[in-house]
């Protein structure tokens, strides 16, 4: 088996306490994001999301501890992390009267990008967003989808390192926000580090191979998104079970035993939910195999993101 290797920090917060006038939005948070991680910023409105991000994007000062980009302090060397990240926040105006070419030639030039390169960077942003046929249509004669992939496109234009986008999908319709995910995918496999804060959970469950859970400005988890559920300590394993024979008989069976939590008959079988600290499901099986009934399915029934972000929060702000 080969040893994944060690990756580098593209984002260190440590510390981390942002307030306003009496309110914490962020208050002593402590968070990593490695080199080319696709990070899911999770936590109800409030939670302090959006603060981290304009943080990171050297839009807002923090009030107390370090936060580095890349190696980069995002106080004192500012304009070092500027050319390093692309921050697209969840609203964001665009000039409607420009084609899209044009906006995004606009952009490229703020960049101080030289006009003999920009035509080209243009033109390889709007193939990788999909929009190569938009390229002289009229901003705001594009969908909404089309728009939020144009923001994209826009963030991309200096080729920063590090993404940092603010509920990207908000407001867009299934096809569209599907098509941006993609988009997503395909910007990680080409070795950007990417911090994505949403509402739509079943999406960043699927897209993210990190996440972190905000409340009240403090981290509540940080790490696998699929590890997400094994961190929290009032949840025991759930599994599923089929048995050949008198189901009834099999869940009174293994309800005498003190490690079950609950046994919930369903159509198709069994739902065993053991007590916290209970993590080996071969406990179920012996209790049905040593009763005498034929074990046809066992399976661990892995928790989603929301279930795991609705228990492990309580849905109080600031």
């Amino acid at each position: 088996m080969t040893q994944e290797q060690p990756r580098n920090l593209a984002v260190e917060i440590r510390g981390l306490t942002r307030r306003f006038g009496t309110v914490n939005a962020l208050l002593g948070l402590d968070l990593d994001v490695y080199e080319g991680d696709l990070l899911g910023l999770v936590g109800s409105n409030g939670a302090g999301k959006t603060t981290t991000l304009r943080i990171l994007a050297t839009f807002l000062l923090p009030t107390s501890g370090t936060v580095k980009v890349l190696g980069h302090n995002v106080v004192t060397e500012a304009e070092a992390v500027r050319r390093l990240v692309g921050y697209m926040p969840d609203f964001f105006g665009v000039y409607k009267d420009m084609e899209v070419e044009e906006y995004l030639d606009f952009f490229a030039a703020c960049y101080r990008i030289p006009a003999a390169r920009r035509t080209g960077i243009v033109q390889d942003v709007l193939e990788l967003v999909g929009l190569s046929d938009k390229r002289t249509a009229l901003v705001g004669a594009l969908s909404r989808g089309m728009q939020q992939r144009l923001g994209l496109a826009r963030v991309l234009i200096h080729q920063p390192r590090v993404l940092l986008l603010d509920e990207p999908a908000s407001g867009l319709d299934p096809r569209a926000r599907l098509e941006l995910m993609a988009i997503l995918q395909d910007l990680q496999r080409m070795g950007k580090t990417i911090i994505i804060s949403s509402h739509i959970l079943r999406e960043l469950e699927t897209l993210c191979n990190r996440v972190a859970i905000l409340e009240k400005g403090r981290l509540t988890y940080w790490g696998p998104t699929a590890g997400a559920s094994a961190q929290d300590p009032h949840q025991g394993m759930v599994v599923r079970v089929r048995v050949g024979g008198e189901a009834a008989a099999a869940a009174a069976a293994l309800r005498a035993r003190p490690e079950v939590a609950e046994v919930q008959l369903l159509d198709h079988g069994l739902r065993v939910q053991l007590l916290p600290g209970q993590a080996d499901p071969s406990l179920v099986a012996e209790v049905l195999v040593r009763g005498g009934f034929r074990l046809l399915e066992l399976r661990e029934e892995r928790p989603g993101l929301e279930e795991v972000f609705l228990r492990m929060t309580t849905g109080e702000t600031q």
